[in-house]
């Protein structure tokens, strides 16, 4: 006869340990899937956000360049009109 220790399907308590078994796996199966979710998810909203942040750093330095741009045009006109 085998021992209990060499062969663990053979105890009274084996069918509970592997319903035990196949529920605690189904559980770190659902949190594995979360998380991956979890990570997706947020690093999609952290894309979005760079975008954001890309782009309004573009529209800052355009406005920016137009303002200075301007700037430096009517700097030349009115050292046109003191001259004239």
């Amino acid at each position: 006869m085998l021992f209990p220790s060499l062969c663990p399907f053979c105890g009274a308590f084996s069918a509970a340990r592997i319903v035990a078994l196949r529920a605690t796996v189904l559980v770190l199966l659902t949190l594995l899937i979360k998380a991956k979710l979890r990570i997706t998810a947020f690093s999609a909203l952290g894309f979005l956000l760079l975008l954001l942040q890309t782009l309004l750093f573009l529209a800052a330095a355009g406005a920016l360049g137009l303002l200075a741009g301007g700037a430096a045009l009517y700097a030349n006109r009115q050292r046109g009109v003191a001259v004239a």
